[in-house]
């Protein structure tokens, strides 16, 4: 019988967010699949549920390579090559926990497999997850809505950013990174403040309620709120 492959959403860093769900998923899986890039966000996924499920250092830890480009052909070689590592797994009849931060429906390197996968006849499932940017939303102390206002997740790197940032209703920008500068800009330009969460619920959290207050530099884990 073959194994099941699980993406598991553990939140977006206190790892009091993780759900039930994922820690009994996380503890009945022998295999622990975790995506690895260049410059090691998405290792934060692994340690979130070792805080939360201390016997998963116990488990068999498999790296998988997620380079952190734009390159298709570098994108489709690595998601084909991490699809065949999953699937020697479940072709054992071994259940795979693949960990993603945040929620596993947003933006997630998992939503790349997943598909893939139940493709070639493995059963797959995804387990819900807290999002960062309601996460960051309740440290802000801020609904991200009310009434009949709309709201947008929108990727910082999306082309259509500066006509995205007029709609209606709360923005969140998401995987801001090094387009933080420019989206800075962009927002200043409009004469639009906005509060900024970066690493939500870890350690080295850091809360900005204004633009200028962040520094040019916010890391890749930044959530940024854009409220009318």
């Amino acid at each position: 019988m073959n194994g099941t492959l699980y993406g598991v959403s553990v939140g977006p860093g206190d790892p009091g967010l993780i759900t039930v769900r994922a820690v009994e998923v996380i503890r009945a899986c022998g295999v622990i699949a975790v995506p690895r890039s260049s410059d090691g966000a998405e290792r934060v996924a692994l340690g979130i549920a070792e805080n939360a499920v201390p016997e998963l250092g116990k488990k068999e830890l498999v790296e998988l390579s997620m380079p952190m480009t734009r390159d298709p052909d570098r994108l489709e070689a690595a998601r084909a090559a991490a699809v065949e590592s999953l699937a020697a797994y479940l072709r054992a009849g071994r259940d795979v926990a693949f960990l993603t931060i945040g929620d596993v429906t947003v933006y997630s390197t998992y939503g790349y497999l997943h598909e893939r996968v139940k493709a070639m006849g493995f059963p797959a499932e995804m387990i819900a997850g807290v999002p960062s940017f309601c996460a960051a939303a309740a440290r802000l102390g801020e609904p991200l809505t009310d009434a009949a206002k709309p709201l947008h997740i929108i990727p910082a790197p999306y082309e259509g950013l500066e006509e995205a940032l007029g709609l209606p209703g709360t923005k969140v920008l998401m995987k801001s990174g090094k387009y933080f500068g420019e989206v800075r800009r962009l927002l200043a330009g409009r004469g639009t403040d906005a509060r900024i969460v970066e690493r939500c619920g870890l350690s080295d959290e850091r809360v900005y309620r204004s633009l200028a207050d962040a520094p040019e530099d916010a890391g890749y884990l930044s959530i940024i709120m854009v409220k009318e």
